[in-house]
């Protein structure tokens, strides 16, 4: 058949319209398929977690009254999911359960369900935590907590798989189950939680017990000893956590008693640590801990507050050693901050997390034929052999417990020779794994773990002299007083895409003013510590028990939960009662205000059985505790901030390591005498013939005052 040109200009006509209207059908069907997707109420929140599940075919809802009035109206128990956006063994029960139709028909018809961000909503995820470990002897993260429509638990657990294995129950049989007990046995569900309930409550209960005595540092000390893995460093066997709290800890204990075997202990974990696959050689930065007691596998997260702790127990140890090997690493890590982990804004990110491509750790791992072709043969053949790079791998997968072909970069023992050349091998090998898919980071904002950072920045401006290191805490410091702060001048939790938001918690008040006292002491600027102060008195105000002691996680203008709840034990950081108690030690020494003393010594007498009962799980409040014991100096500078001498007098005084000490600079240039309003017992102290003038005082009984700088520091080591 023949086509004249009219009837071929027609065809292509009809043809290009049919392609297109194809096309828009086709666009159309994914846009309507996409919006079906993103139905779920967890769409309009701003946690990087609970947009992770945005898409799930489960119906959820975020944490609040509408959840709960919905779970009333329609007669269900409430499937309460808790984790992270980091969080490996969270993304897989998502791609297992959370994505699959099965699964949501079942929790859709049959529950009200809830996503939790345990970094936002830390007193949500403390109180059910408890019931999980109280309930199965250990808990973690998926945690899955099924409760009544008044949030009391009945059945608790972590991951689940789908379908069961290796004896752990799935979702296909665990939630058929439990609706059948809610529909049958309810009574017996309720007796369950009533039980729950009340081991909540007595377990929450806290009252003043005895003063701790000075022998309960050595009980510590001696905690940790016993603990000891003498081949490795750290503490404990598998998992191994960093937990620089710890180990801090014994730096102070060593400074105080001289014991060797203390400082030893911390060196020995920490070179083992920068040595081991826990951390990322390529790009820095510590990995969240390790699978195995070596060091060698991690668990591959990088979380914020792990580096804000990690360089402040490198920076400590540099301080007692002066080894360049601690102020190195505290270098490489700051740098992996400030390259990966800081807005333009000043305040950090959160986390990054451990997979990418959905498998854990495939961004950090190499095997060694692609070493062999990205590198050449003589840098190939060095990175190899000091890497303990294997053909075969060297990487076991946690799940199936499997070698892979696979490997993660660690060291025997430190560089010493060739470093220059395997640092510039390392930072061609940083350009060649920025060409992969990136882990996804979570770039909310936290209050408390921008306040570890910035205690970490400070500190290590303050001890490598580094303007840089300052100005960085100095831009968090003002980015959180700017932007996490309500009209009232209350902290606010979180801030991610320029909102602000959420409840604060006991931690953002007690991390952000170690991160303002820290920057005092580091500036001297005025304005740290009144804030600092403005701070302390709104948390005392809203979260203290003025009953039993100590400080609620929860303000008294938080969400009324089964138990108020109220903890001292250290986890992976120190607990918010814990940096309260050393705020309030050192407050108590800056100001002279002797109420913070006495609340520091109530938050020791609240957790005093407790402590007794497991001194090393309270190391961060026995730090205080040790502070407050160490006979405590008070060293009061006063003279012109412009002037030469007076600044290097003051950098003398700071390099002398002496944890128990506050240091307090008076300028007479300042006209307002700012630090007399604050501070109204140094205001009498004054320079003599308008010379630099040190006042070394103990217990704020001073030495007589003197311009002789070596006559200063023979008393403050005294």
């Amino acid at each position: 058949m023949r086509f004249s040109n009219i009837d071929k200009k027609i065809f292509i006509f009809t043809t290009f319209i049919l392609f297109y209207v194809v096309q828009f059908s086709q666009i159309i069907a994914q846009n309507n398929k996409e919006d079906k997707q993103t139905l779920n109420r967890l769409a309009k929140e701003s946690s990087p977690y609970l947009l992770q599940h945005k898409n799930n075919p489960v119906d959820w809802y975020p944490w609040g009254p509408e959840a709960f009035n919905k779970a009333i109206e329609l007669d269900r128990p409430i499937f309460l999911s808790i984790g992270y956006s980091t969080c490996h063994w969270c993304h897989v029960m998502e791609k297992e359960s959370f994505e699959d139709e099965a699964v949501a028909k079942i929790l859709n018809e049959n529950f009200i369900s809830i996503k939790v961000d345990r970094e936002e909503r830390p007193e949500i995820d403390h109180l059910y935590m408890t019931v999980c470990q109280a309930m199965t002897g250990r808990g973690g993260w998926p945690l899955t907590i099924i409760m009544t429509p008044k949030k009391e638990p009945f059945f608790a657990g972590t991951y689940f798989p789908k379908q069961g294995r290796r004896g752990r129950p799935g979702m296909m049989q665990l939630l058929p189950s439990i609706t059948q007990a809610w529909e049958r046995e309810r009574e017996d569900l309720v007796k369950s939680a009533n039980q729950i309930n009340k081991y909540l409550i007595e377990s929450n209960k806290k009252e003043l017990g005895d003063e701790l005595e000075n022998s309960i540092l050595t009980d510590t000390y001696s905690q940790f000893v016993n603990r000891y893995d003498e081949n490795n460093g750290g503490f404990g066997g598998k998992p191994k956590f960093p937990s620089p709290h710890n180990l801090i800890y014994l730096l102070r204990y060593y400074n105080m008693t001289g014991d060797q075997t203390s400082l030893f202990m911390v060196e020995k974990t920490l070179k083992e640590m920068r040595l081991g696959g826990i951390f990322d050689h390529v790009g820095f930065g510590f990995h969240r801990y390790s699978t195995d007691k070596e060091w060698l596998l991690p668990h591959f997260e990088k979380m914020l507050y792990d580096q804000a702790m990690l360089a402040l127990a490198y920076t400590e140890a540099f301080q007692i050693t002066n080894d360049t090997f601690y102020k190195n690493v505290v270098e490489e890590i700051l740098y992996y901050v400030q390259r990966d982990m800081t807005s333009e804004r000043g305040g950090f990110y959160s986390a990054e997390d451990a997979d990418s491509e959905g498998e854990e750790g495939l961004f950090y791992l190499w095997t060694e034929k692609e070493l062999k072709n990205k590198l050449s043969t003589e840098d190939s053949k060095l990175l190899i052999k000091t890497f303990n790079i294997e053909s075969n791998g060297n990487y076991i997968d946690e799940a199936s417990g499997k070698k892979t072909n696979k490997n993660i970069l660690y060291l025997k023992s430190p560089n010493t020779n060739d470093e220059n050349r395997i640092n510039k091998i390392l930072n061609n090998l940083y350009e060649i794994r920025e060409e992969r898919i990136h882990p996804l980071k979570d770039d909310k904002i936290l209050t408390d773990w921008n306040g570890l950072m910035i205690a970490a920045f400070a500190k290590a401006g303050d001890v490598f002299q580094s303007d840089g290191y300052i100005k960085q805490a100095e831009n968090s410091a003002q980015f959180i007083l700017k932007n996490l702060t309500d009209e009232n001048g209350r902290l606010l939790k979180r801030y991610r895409n320029g909102k602000s938001g959420i409840d604060s918690h006991l931690d953002d008040y007690a991390f952000f003013i170690w991160g303002l006292l820290e920057l005092y002491e580091t500036t001297f600027k005025t304005i740290y510590l009144s804030e600092a102060i403005r701070l302390s008195e709104i948390m005392v105000a809203e979260f203290w028990d003025s009953e039993t002691g100590a400080f609620f996680l929860g303000s008294n203008n938080s969400e009324k939960l089964i138990v108020r709840a109220k903890t001292g034990y250290d986890g992976a950081i120190p607990s918010g009662n814990s940096v309260a108690a050393m705020n309030f030690v050192k407050l108590n020494r800056i100001t002279g205000d002797i109420k913070w003393g006495e609340i520091s010594d109530k938050i020791f007498m609240t957790f005093s059985k407790d402590i007794n009962a497991t001194p090393s799980a309270f190391a961060f409040m026995l730090n205080a505790f040790l502070f407050d014991s160490n006979e405590p100096k008070e060293i009061v500078i006063v003279g012109s901030g412009k002037d030469s001498n007076t600044k290097l007098a003051i950098e003398k005084i700071k390099s002398i390591y002496i944890p128990s000490k506050v240091i307090i600079f008076k300028d007479t240039d300042d006209p307002l005498n700012k630090l007399s309003s604050l501070a109204k017992w140094t205001s009498t102290q004054e320079t003599i013939d308008s010379k630099t003038t040190f006042y070394v005082c103990k217990d704020f009984a001073c030495k007589i005052p003197t311009t002789d700088l070596n006559l200063a520091i023979k008393f403050i080591n005294e």
